[in-house]
Order: structure tokens, then sequence, then C-alpha cells
């Protein structure tokens, strides 16, 4: 399958997953509102199983596994006794690390939020007991997805997170039909509506998982379990996980702080809900544009830098980088454009949305560096090496962890969260900047000049078309008008906003003659771009 094959089929899948995500979202919002103890309860725990997943997993996922697998389908045997050898491990590990985490709940939450009270930890408590074994499942679809994504079957991977949202949705509604809505009282809840809400969270995740499993045999390996460990090259894994982990540990720690400050908003404004919430709307441009552009891309620099052909790895970083911002500039664009109706979509009301709007701004400054970590990052892993990326993840969380303690004491409580979010974003522009140089002094010069001076043209195109966006939001009323009215109106008014900016972008593209379109076409077209 072609590189613009590949992104096409992510792209679709991620996109229908991300949707689906919002629309399940918003049901949700309508069962425990935006803004409140519960919903701030039910986030907290509902986030913890991802927390350690992230911690214990998905560095070492994405910078050990995937390489691994890439070398290792060469053998004779496609690389099939090692992947039952790996997938066994996976499930023994994942495992064991579900059953300590739900024995943890009650402490788990009091580190993510300790300042909630005793009523509001205790019901946080009660999700995270159903909330939890989702930690398993989530462990077992990323290794499963990783692998197939290693052997480009790229489709199952980023389509079967549909099943999870679709599971949900219904499972919301049942509660909306059950209990009825906007449910925020913490001294509402009892033990059958805490099982009907996480328990239907938990559902969709192991409906996601159990999808992939039924889709692993397209890749022609055997689903069996070989405890057979040794010879399988745990010690070099274990030297490259032991970096991955020290980065996702970090990444954790930092978010521990991050969420033990927004957390004392909870109650008064913007608080863990509605940082989750903003995240996820910013995940839709990322997943769409960076994660299906850049997940073929990662494949094919792993496959170049096992051969050793650095040359080819370059260029493919270049290419990458150049192809991501295209898109991402008019993403960004229309997403902070259409920044009020989209958080309508995800508030019960015009001031809980303006509350949520400033949190998606501030997260939106660090798109497009996170789009081009993404592959500086990466091509580090293609070379087996994970200490560099460390070291400039390091970086980042000092100025993210000094930034955060700034303005957890200079900050009033309604502004806290999207400080935080602002704070967030700082952190990731500096990291880029030193990942791009540490890794020009690897590789030698990356030649990205051209590079450069493209993403320079897509700003000044994303800038007119962004501006339109704006002007027809208050053209049509603005915070008064019919886009800030419901939920419903507000994602109609966003899709209006959106597309109206990339109308524009794409004529001034088409103006201007930009190269990178030409690419984008050819991508689709050719096997090897």
């Amino acid at each position: 399958m072609s590189l613009g094959r590949a992104s096409a089929v992510i792209a679709a899948g991620t996109l229908a997953s991300r949707v689906t995500g919002l629309l399940r979202t918003i049901v949700l919002v309508a069962a425990i509102g935006a803004i409140g103890r519960a919903s701030d309860a039910f986030a907290t725990a509902n986030q913890l199983p991802n927390s350690i997943y992230a911690l214990i997993s998905a560095g070492v996922l994405t910078g050990v596994i995937v390489p691994q697998v890439v070398r290792v389908s060469a053998r004779r045997d496609g690389g099939h006794d090692f992947l039952a050898k790996l997938l066994t491990l996976g499930t023994v590990l994942m495992g064991a690390a579900t059953v300590i985490a739900v024995v943890s709940a009650p402490a788990l939450v009091g580190l993510f939020a300790p300042r909630y009270t005793p009523e509001q930890h205790e019901l946080a408590t009660f999700f995270a007991y159903w909330c939890i074994p989702q930690l398993f499942f989530y462990g077992m679809f990323a290794l499963i997805g990783e692998i197939l994504n290693a052997r480009r079957i790229f489709a199952p991977y980023a389509w079967a997170p549909i099943v999870n949202n679709v599971v949900s949705i219904i499972g919301f509604l049942v509660f909306i039909r059950l209990f009825g809505a906007d449910v925020n009282d913490v001294g509402q809840w009892t033990p059958v509506m805490v099982a009907v809400l996480a328990g239907t969270a938990t559902l969709g995740i192991i409906a996601q998982t159990g999808v992939l499993l039924l889709l692993w045999r397209r890749a022609g390996i055997p689903l069996r379990f070989d405890f057979r460990w040794r010879g399988m090259g745990l010690r070099q894994m274990q030297k490259l996980a032991l970096w991955t982990f020290l980065i996702t540990l970090i990444g954790q720690l930092v978010g521990i702080l991050q969420q033990r400050t927004i957390s004392d908003a909870s109650g008064t404004g913007a608080s863990v809900f509605v940082w989750q919430n903003a995240w996820l709307v910013y995940m839709v441009p990322y997943s769409v544009i960076v994660l299906a552009i850049g997940t073929p891309y990662f494949t094919r620099l792993s496959e170049h830098a096992a051969a050793g052909k650095d040359a080819e790895v370059k260029r493919d970083i270049a290419q990458s980088i150049r192809i991501l911002g295209l898109f991402v500039f008019v993403a960004l664009a229309a997403v902070a454009a259409a920044a009020l109706p989209a958080s309508r979509i995800f508030s019960n009301n015009t001031a809980d949305a303006v509350a949520v709007a400033p949190v998606l701004i501030a997260y939106l400054f660090s798109l497009l560096p996170m789009a081009v970590l993404f592959i500086i990052q990466r091509a580090f892993y293609a070379y087996g090496d994970a200490r560099t990326p460390f070291l400039f993840t390091a970086i980042q969380a000092v100025i993210i962890v000094a930034l955060t303690l700034l303005v957890r004491y200079t900050v009033p409580v309604e502004q806290l969260t999207a400080a935080v979010a602002l704070a967030q974003s700082v952190g990731g522009i500096v990291q880029v900047i030193v990942a791009t140089l540490l890794l020009q002094r690897k590789l030698g010069p990356l030649e990205l000049g051209s590079t450069w001076r493209a993403l320079g043209r897509f700003a000044l195109m994303a800038v007119p078309a962004g501006a339109a966006g704006v002007w027809l939001f208050f053209l049509l009323g603005g915070t008064s008008g019919w886009m800030m009215q419901d939920k419903i109106w507000g994602a109609l008014g966003s899709l209006v906003i959106a597309a109206t900016c990339a109308i524009v972008y794409l004529l001034l593209l088409v103006l201007f003659r930009a190269p990178e379109l030409q690419i984008a076409r050819d991508m689709l077209r050719r096997r090897n771009p």
C-alpha cells in the first residue's frame, strides 16, 4: 500500500472515530454536565486507565515494538514466533498491572485530585473500580494495533474505536433514559448509576479490542500464546524500553501536576472534564492529520533506517513535515475560528461554552509543533535511539512544571485550566526546537530550509482563512447568534466555519501554486512518492 493510500485509510477511519467520539462526548455531557463535581469525578476516574497505560506501555509500543516488528518481519517465518511471544508477554504484563491498579484505586484518585471533597473522592473511587479494568484492554488493543501497523495493515487499528463509541453512546442514552439528564450533584449518585455509566465506558473498550482480535488473522499471524521468552531479544528491548518508560513517566508526572492544579477549580469553573473535552477537540485534527500521515511514514522511516539509508530518512522527514504542515495550518485556522461554537457542543449552555473555549485555544498553539515532533521523535526511534527523546522530553517537562506552578499561584481560578493548557503548549514549542537541533547533530544537516519556507507560506495563507471564519461567526450573530443556541447548532456552525476556512485556504494554495498540492496528489496516485 502506498503512503498516500495508507494515510487516506487511516485518516478516514480516524475521522469517523473522532466524529463518533465527539457524539459520544455530547451524549455524556448531556448526561452529567460539563462543569461540576460529579462530571469531574467521572473524568478523573475514566482518565486513570489511560494514564497508567501510557506510563507502562505507550512509549514502549511506539519506540520499541514497531521498529522491532519491522526487523523480524524479514525472517523466514515472517516473525510469527517472535510475535506470539510478544503477545503473550504483553498479556501477562497488562493483566498484572490492571489487578494492581484496581486495588490501588482510592490512592490513585487521591494522587490525581487531592483537593476533592470527601464525597467527590468517594464517588470518583467508585467510578474508578469500574473504569480501571479498561487498562488491560487498552494495552492489548494498542499492542495488536501497533503490530498490524508495522505489518502495513493500517485500517483495523484506525476503524475499531468506532465500535467503542457506538457502544458508549447507546449506554449513555440508556443512562439518560433511566436516571435523567445533567446529573451533576454528587449526592444524587447510586451504585446502580455508577455501574451503568462507568460500566458502559469499560464495555466500549472491551468491544473495540474484540473487533481487532477478529481482524488479527488478516495479517496472516497465528493467534497463539508462547511463554518461551528466552531468545526474543529482551535485553536490547529492555534497554530501549527503559528510556521510553522514563519519557512516559515524565509525561505522567507532569500530567499529575496539571490535574492536581486544575482540580482546584472543580465546582467553580472549567476543570478536569472541560480539560479533557478541549483535548478531545484538539485531538481531532491531530489524529486525522498527524497520525494518518505520520504513521505510514514512521513505518517507512524504520525500514530506511534499518537499511542504513540516511539520505532517504532525511527525505522522508522533510516531505512528511511539509505534507503535515499543509493540512495542519488549515485545521488550526478552522478550529481557532470555530472555538466558541465547537465548545458549545460540549456544554449545556452558552456561559459554559465561553469558559471552555479559552482552554481549546490554548491547546492549539502546540498543534503544529506537536506535528513536527511526531516525525522528529520517531526518526530517533527508527534508529533505536530512545535516550535522546528522553533528553528533550525532560527539557519540556521542566518548562511545563515551572510554568504550571507559576500559574497555580498567580492566575485566578476561573482561568486556571486555560493557563495550564497554555503552559503545556509553550513547553511543546521549546521541545520541538531542541529535538530538531539534536536530530541534526545526529544525522547531519537535515536540509529543511525549503520545508520551513513552505510552513511559512502555509501560515500566511492560514491567517486570512481563519479571519474569514471569525468574520462569518460574528456576521451570524456571534455569542448571541444561532451557533450558540444548542449543541446541534454549535456543531452545524462549526462545520460552516471550518468549510469557509478550508475554501479560502485552498483557493490561496491554488492561486500561489503551492507545490505541496502536487506532492499530496502524487502520494495518492503512486506507490512510492
